[in-house]
């Protein structure tokens, strides 16, 4: 079976209106894609098609060595705006642990691996700090570590995030760098949505999109002062 993800002349978007068109791309085990574009370029779009949320407008896309979705328990996804009910008394361990349903299903009970596993993330992540907290108490930054604490203790070959950095500071930011270069490490593949260039230093590829793919390749490839003039209508600082 394949561990890749490849998508050929693949076109993505809502209904049957496609947002942006000729998107080809292979990544292997251990490899991280950057996403990178100002909100409506198609960055979401790509994560949600990859997830199997939306199905491809034309062209192809395998994931895993499957159509996008066939396999809930080896793709992990992080939404922009994770859903979570404030109304009701979820602590932050409650809702990290919620992420190993996918794995033992919603009647088994918790083995003692999934609570090592819940507790380990939550010390990566630095959520462990306010693990007892209703999620409703919680700070923005709070909020996004507790719920890439859920995303990661599914234990996933794929990680689809979402603007994962988005409400943190420089601390946190390199925290997140540092949580998807350990999950590399171990031949998870990463596709990564951003505003942030500074996200995409170490990555192998970066795609700029503004409803169409304006660059891809290496970071230095991709976000060229031309590449990046055409996506934002500016440079890059030096």
């Amino acid at each position: 079976m394949s561990a890749n993800i490849i998508a050929s002349s693949l076109a993505v978007g809502y209904g049957h209106r496609p947002i942006v068109s000729d998107i080809d791309f292979v990544l292997e085990p251990g490899a991280l894609m950057v996403l990178i574009g100002s909100n409506g370029s198609g960055k979401s779009t790509l994560l949600k098609t990859l997830a199997g949320l939306l199905t491809a407008q034309s062209g192809s896309v395998h994931v895993l060595g499957d159509v996008p979705g066939a396999q809930p328990a080896r793709v992990a996804y992080l939404p922009q705006h994770p859903v979570s009910s404030h109304t009701l008394p979820l602590r932050v361990r409650d809702v990290v642990a919620m992420g190993r349903f996918a794995h033992r299903g919603l009647m088994r009970r918790t083995t003692t691996r999934d609570a090592s596993i819940v507790s380990d993330v939550m010390k990566r992540t630095g959520a462990d700090a306010f693990s007892t907290l209703p999620l409703r108490d919680l700070s923005g930054g709070q909020q996004q570590r507790t719920h890439l604490s859920q995303v990661l203790v599914r234990e996933a070959e794929v990680l689809l995030l979402d603007e994962p950095t988005a409400g943190l500071d420089v601390s946190g930011r390199r925290a997140v760098a540092d949580l998807i270069l350990q999950e590399r490490s171990r031949g998870v593949i990463v596709v990564m949505a951003t505003h942030e260039l500074d996200d995409a230093e170490t990555a192998d590829l970066v795609m700029l999109l503004a409803q169409r793919v304006v660059a891809q390749g290496t970071p230095a490839q991709a976000l060229s002062d031309a590449a990046l003039r055409a996506c934002f209508g500016f440079t890059q600082p030096h």
